[in-house]
């Protein structure tokens, strides 16, 4: 096994462009060291890139990736593996050649499949009990979809182990797990031995590791300690760098109100000249000297106040780079109000009748498969189809609903603004880009086409298509609506909610998430039965 202590990953000027011309890296140069680090940035910033590159599956358009030791990269697929546990761990091919060998089969290339891993089912158990998957041989033969969540990524985990690879890649490892899963992801990867790098937007389990990694812009930067020790961090540095923008534009607007009273004091004074040139009090050859000089002197005072508000412009281009785009949603929706008292939904459940009144906001909980989806669907699609879900039966909801599903749909072609009026018909194109202003999208972006957008975007659009639709939703359904989304692109959602007046139920694995938005009750499906109760 290589060296678990000392493994390290060097990346230099390393530039990613691709076919299209699109840059996915640009000159980023920076280091991992051994133990945990999550890798943060904004969709797009190239944090799956850069797994790739490590792993060896990419190599880059310009610039060096150095690592120290081999890689393995924990697939995202796991949970939908097709094969058995075996498989997962890449030892199937071992096994299958010791049983032909027990079997009486004496073929080399058996010998040879085997090597020296006689006892590989025993070092297969031992990894998946260090890992947090316990079971007898009987383990390896079980189908990877039988799993868990949580126990497919501990499998996965597992699998690195037994390949002897220091360096292990994880990206965005805590999408679609509940919460249980999470647990397990977190407990497996504290103390992970060598080097862990977590490419995640996963706030909770960004708190435990050792350091956090940054890509922005050229840079990826590290800072020692969890995602709360980055944050503080980051707000500190923003804190400064706004400071310094707002000084430089002071010092600019100082300096543009100099010129202009500069530029006033000549023109009174050539004026003045002028005036006593008609008088006659001033010999010509004596005004035109003195017209030449004045325009010299003027010429140099407008060089240098020239060049003193040019030199305050750079000053404030420099400052704003160091301010990172803070642009917010603020927006009030009186629309969509429900009054205190108002029945938004009732449920018939084995438990007794649940009710929602007024604009409460209620997370629906439960292990992945218990059957949360099924019952937002079935709100969303009553009284249409007034199916019964697995745990309650709708039995009444008011009208105007809106629901955000893990996937959204919408026209590659259609432009911004299209999209938006295909929802509120009667808005004009002019008041259709206002709308999208509020969420975001200014200037020509109404003109752009959702083909292009990122997933933060996308988010932005379906919740503007939403919330400004005709009519607003007054119950507003959510299902994993952070799932694929950076933490900027959660800020934004949780404050478009903020301005949301209506009712509220989310599904959702993101305490973080469901914190920020208020949650204060809480449904849990389990057993085939749904369990209501307030948030403590």
């Amino acid at each position: 096994m290589e060296d678990t202590v000392s493994s390290t990953i060097q990346l230099t000027h390393v530039s990613v462009v691709w076919p299209d011309g699109t840059v996915a890296l640009d000159d980023v140069s920076g280091t991992f060291g051994p133990g945990t680090t999550g890798l943060v940035g904004r969709n797009g910033t190239g944090k799956s890139t850069l797994l790739r590159l490590v792993a060896g599956d990419l190599d880059p358009t310009s610039g060096t990736v150095t690592a120290s030791a081999s890689a393995v990269t924990l697939p995202q697929s796991l949970p939908s593996h097709p094969g058995s546990v075996a498989d997962a761990l890449g030892i199937a091919s071992i096994r299958a050649a010791i049983a032909a060998i027990e079997g009486g089969d004496v073929d080399p290339a058996r010998f040879d499949a085997v090597a020296d891993r006689w006892g590989v089912d025993a070092e297969a158990l031992a990894a998946l009990q260090t890992a947090g998957v316990a079971g007898d041989a009987s383990l390896l033969d079980r189908p990877m979809r039988s799993l868990s969540g949580g126990e497919a990524i501990r499998v996965g985990l597992a699998a690195i182990r037994l390949s002897g690879a220091p360096i292990a890649l994880l990206d965005e490892p805590s999408n679609n797990l509940d919460a249980d899963a999470r647990a397990d992801l977190v407990a497996a990867i504290r103390g992970w031995p060598g080097t862990l790098v977590v490419a995640s937007h996963d706030r909770a389990l960004l708190e435990h590791v050792d350091r956090i990694a940054e890509i922005h812009g050229h840079e990826l930067r590290t800072f020692d300690g969890p995602w709360s020790v980055y944050e503080e961090a980051v707000a500190i540095e923003q804190a400064a760098a706004r400071r310094h923008l707002q000084d430089a534009d002071q010092q600019h607007r100082r300096e543009r109100a100099d010129r202009i009273v500069a530029a006033e004091r000549r023109q009174q004074a050539e004026a003045a000249g002028r005036r006593r040139q008609a008088a006659g009090g001033i010999p010509k050859i004596v005004a035109n000297g003195l017209a030449g000089r004045s325009e010299q002197t003027s010429a140099a005072s407008r060089r240098l106040h020239r060049g003193r508000e040019a030199t305050a412009m750079a000053a404030i281009a420099t400052a704003e780079e160091a301010v990172r785009d803070d642009r917010s949603i603020r927006i009030a929706m009186p629309e969509t109000r429900v009054p205190n008292g108002t029945t938004v939904v009732e449920l018939a459940a084995p438990g007794g009748p649940i009710v929602v009144r007024g604009p409460e906001r209620i997370a629906l909980a439960g292990r992945n498969g218990s059957g949360k989806t099924t019952l937002l669907r079935a709100i969303a699609e009553w009284p249409a189809r007034p199916s019964r879900a697995a745990v309650a039966t709708v039995s009444h909801r008011i009208a105007e609903v809106g629901m955000l599903a893990q996937r959204t749909e919408v026209d590659e072609s259609a432009t911004l603004v299209e999209v938006l009026r295909a929802a509120n018909p009667q808005a004009s194109p002019h008041a259709a880009r206002a709308m999208l202003a509020r969420f975001l999208f200014r200037g020509d972006d109404g003109a752009r086409t959702a083909a292009g957008l990122s997933g933060g975007e996308r988010l932005r659009l379906a919740l503007a298509r939403l919330l400004l639709a005709d009519p607003a939703p007054r119950l507003l359904l959510l299902d994993e609506p952070t799932n694929d989304l950076d933490v900027d692109a959660i800020g934004s959602l949780v404050e478009a909610l903020a301005g949301y007046e209506g009712a509220l139920v989310v599904i959702s694995h993101d305490e973080r998430f469901l914190a920020d938005v208020g949650v204060t009750r809480r449904w849990t499906v389990e057993g085939g039965a749904v369990r209501d109760e307030p948030v403590r």
